[in-house]
């Protein structure tokens, strides 16, 4: 689960492998495997840092470098 926070100021906890893609037009989107979307107001980079730091907490990769 990664920690956002919606477009009105809102935060919420998503399940980070339900997450299909994240666009950024400019408002970043977040589209999920059953097609719905959700609004953030994380950049899109943000919310891929923590879905990789989601994944390696949970599955035990390793870090780069």
């Amino acid at each position: 689960m990664i920690r956002l926070t919606r477009r009105n100021g809102n935060p919420f906890v998503l399940n980070a492998e339900l997450i299909k893609f994240v666009e950024e037009l400019p408002d970043t989107i977040i589209t999920l495997r059953d097609g719905e979307k959700v609004l953030v107001g994380e950049t899109a980079d943000q919310v891929v840092g923590l879905a990789i730091a989601y994944a390696r907490e949970t599955r035990f990769l390793p870090e780069p470098g």
